[in-house]
Parts: structure tokens; C-alpha cells; sequence
């Protein structure tokens, strides 16, 4: 095991009131201050198809925050997950699986893991705990994999050893079909619902030809999956029975999910995806729905055209919750439920890339009523986020020297 000091330098960040305000709790009114965002629009012709689905009202913590750096020296961890006793989790995209303590003590690389295409943006992705883990020890982790004519996202499970030095028994329970030679949009996120069933977030690939396949029920690209933990097929899954369509999908019409959460208390499943340039969304993600990509998504293409038909609605398809244009380009997410800041229960983090924060966003009756940016002075591209037993949130940040980040209550 090689060890990786707590970085000496730990910053505070005190947040003042001026552009919003105090109480975020889901169930409170919120007051209310200037949109964050004040840049203009990749397409400033399109218009939100209702109030609050973009730039939401600024709203801030009064309390003085700090952010330390627990550890440092991942080469582009990708993934976060708890361990019972405290321990980290980490993934590292090229292919490796650390254990990370919370005084910054960095594992070799945990055995037994297969091969990874880590090409573009493929590699070891999100890696999760089973809801049972106390008793089963199981892990469950997605990544790019390897295979005859290309890759594909795959999920995968085995028991971690007691001594946390490698993975047992591993088991591909899921496999994206159809097999494709590309390096983008592979997804992948996972979390567990309370009933057990695993979701997926897979990406459509990015390329042109392969967009249309998000539309398409024969193909597990741009899908949100629900499989049992096992890997076999939930019955009531929506589309079970009906011919051409595979039976793990849950919902479809997606670009690239990156983050998937499930909320406290009632289940809801949201998903976080990339958009091009502008259109970030956070869907929340119901059985059997078409989100709409690409045949309605806002924002434009990276040369700057429309996409498709320019059209920002679709008849047939869902609309955002809500999306971010110019876009902060969102990795992981989770819901916040701890102690330490109980104005933000109920509340979304959601992990920014290009922006290099997180994103608070207060939810109210499945729409966004307040959006706050958090850990914005590392300057780091966040790529997942969790919620520590005590309530404090972590982060980790996609970098050659990424680092594993603890932001809590200044003391």
C-alpha cells in the first residue's frame, strides 16, 4: 500500500449572501436570487419549454465551507463508492480499482479485474457497493470492454476480499449490444433501487451513424438498463414481451448519461446527461419513456449547427426536468442525506467537468427551484461525488493527478 499525505493546503470558502438565499430544504419555500449562469446561449433561438427548466435562480449556504484534499496522485478516477468501514472505493479510468482511506492512504491496485479498452473516453467507469454488501462482500462495476470488431459498455461483479487486495469469483452480468469500434459516449453509471434492480446509464457512441440507435428498441445504446442484481431481466420491466425490443431497457432516447440517482424517500430514478454544445439535462427518468435525443434536444452541435432538425420538442418524447446551456458538462450525481447540512436534503449534487464544480440543485415538486456551485476554488474537473457517513460531501477529480476531496463545515 503506498500512501499519499493529506495535502497541506486546505482552503476555506465562506459564502455570502448576496446573490440568493438562505433555506434549500426540499420541503421549504426558497428564496429566490439572480440566475448564476449570465452567458449567453450556444442557441440563443430556443426558448425553455417552461419556467425554472433553465439557469435557475442562484441560491446560497450560509455557512462557511472548506474543502481538503484527502489524497492525491489517481490518474483520472472516474468512480466513487463507500465502504461500510469508511474506506473509499476509487476508480482510475486506464483500468484500475483502488482503496482509498479517509486519511489518505492509497491501495495498490486491487486484482482480478478484467481488461478495460481505455481508449477516448473507455476505460474502468463507476464502481458501487451491493445493497447487501455486509453480508455478500459483492462489488458491481461498469467499464469499456474490449471484444471481437470493437467495444462496449459492460457490468461486472465479484466478491472483494476480505483483505480488500483483489475481487473473486467475477461475473459479466450485462453486456451493451450491439458491439461497436468507437471511444466515446459509453456511459456509465450505476445505482441500486430500493426494490434491489440495478440501473445503467448507456451512452448512444457520439458518432452520427450510431445516434438513431438511441431510438431504436432493438439496441441497448442511449438506454437507461434495469436489470435484477444477478443480471437477469425484472418482469415488469416495460418493455419485456414485446418483440425487437430487449428486455433490460428501461428508458430510452438518451446521449450520454454519466450520472444516475435514486431518490430518498421516493424512489424516483434521475439520470444526468451530456448534451453537445448546450443541452445538458437532468431527466427524471420514468419506465418506458423516449427522452428524445437526437431527434429533439437543445443546445447545438460542436461546429455550431443545429442538431437535426433544430427542434427542442418532439412529439412522443419527454422534456428535461432541467438543462444547462452553455453546458457544465456533468459527471456523477447523488442526492444529498446527511447531517451535517440538513437544509440541502433532498437536494441533487451533481458532478460539473468542464465548469469544475458542483452543482446544488434544490428540487421542489420534480422541478429545480435553486442551483448553488460548490468546490468551485479547487479548480479541478469533478467527476463523481458521494456523501460520507457524517455528511460531508466527496469528490473526485478527473486529472492526471486526480484527487479524492472531502467538503465540509469549516472548523
Amino acid at each position: 500500500m503506498r500512501l499519499i499525505a493529506v495535502a497541506a493546503s486546505t482552503s476555506l470558502l465562506v459564502l455570502a449572501a448576496a446573490c440568493g438565499a438562505n433555506g434549500e430544504s426540499s420541503g421549504a419555500p426558497v428564496q429566490t436570487g439572480a440566475p448564476l449562469e449570465t452567458r449567453p446561449a450556444n442557441n440563443s433561438d430556443q426558448k425553455p419549454a417552461f419556467a425554472g427548466q433553465t439557469r435557475a435562480p442562484g441560491v446560497v449556504t450560509q455557512a462557511r465551507l472548506m474543502h481538503t484534499v484527502v489524497a492525491e496522485g489517481l490518474q483520472n478516477p472516474w468512480g466513487l463508492a463507500l465502504l461500510p468501514d469508511g474506506r473509499w472505493l476509487v476508480t482510475e479510468k486506464p483500468g484500475r480499482l483502488r482503496v482509498v482511506t479517509a486519511e489518505g492512504q492509497i491501495s495498490d491496485p486491487v486484482q482480478g479485474l478484467p481488461a478495460v479498452d481505455a481508449r477516448g473516453q473507455g476505460g474502468l467507469l463507476d464502481v458501487i457497493t451491493s445493497p447487501t454488501f455486509g453480508q455478500d462482500r459483492l462489488i458491481y462495476w461498469s467499464y469499456a470492454e474490449p471484444r471481437q470488431g470493437g467495444n462496449g459498455t459492460a457490468v461486472a461483479r465479484a466478491r472483494l476480499s476480505d483483505d480488500l487486495s483483489r475481487v473473486e469469483n467475477v461475473q459479466v452480468i450485462f453486456r451493451v449490444q450491439p458491439t461497436y469500434d468507437g471511444d466515446k459516449h459509453f456511459g456509465s453509471s450505476l445505482a441500486f433501487a430500493p426494490d434491489g434492480t440495478l440501473f445503467i446509464t448507456v451512452g448512444e457512441r457520439s458518432d452520427k451513424p450510431m445516434r438513431p440507435q438511441a431510438q431504436d428498441l432493438s439496441s441497448h445504446l442511449g438506454k437507461t438498463i434495469r436489470i435484477n442484481a444477478d443480471g437477469s431481466v425484472p418482469q415488469d420491466n416495460p418493455f419485456v414481451g414485446q418483440a425487437g425490443a430487449r428486455p433490460e431497457i428501461w428508458s430510452f432516447g438518451h446521449r450520454n448519461a454519466q450520472g444516475v440517482a435514486i431518490q430518498p424517500g421516493t424512489g424516483a430514478v434521475w439520470t444526468v446527461e451530456h448534451g453537445a454544445q448546450g443541452g445538458d439535462e437532468v431527466n427524471l427518468d420514468k419506465p418506458g419513456l423516449n427522452y428524445g435525443w437526437p431527434d429533439a434536444a437543445y443546445g447545438v452541435e460542436y461546429g455550431g449547427a443545429q442538431i437535426g432538425e433544430g427542434a427542442t420538442q418532439h412529439p412522443g418524447t419527454e422534456q428535461p426536468v432541467y438543462y444547462w446551456d452553455p453546458v457544465i458538462a456533468p459527471g456523477g450525481a447523488v442526492f444529498y442525506e446527511g447531517p451535517m447540512f440538513p437544509n440541502w436534503n433532498g437536494n441533487l449534487l451533481v458532478a460539473g467537468l468542464r465548469e469544475k464544480h458542483i452543482a446544488r440543485l434544490v428540487i421542489q415538486n420534480d422541478r429545480v427551484v435553486g442551483e448553488e456551485r460548490l468546490l468551485s476554488d479547487l479548480g479541478e474537473r469533478i467527476r463523481d461525488v458521494a456523501v460520507g457517513p457524517d455528511g460531508s460531501v466527496w469528490a473526485i477529480s478527473d486529472e492526471r493527478n486526480g484527487k479524492l476531496v472531502r467538503l465540509s463545515l469549516a472548523q
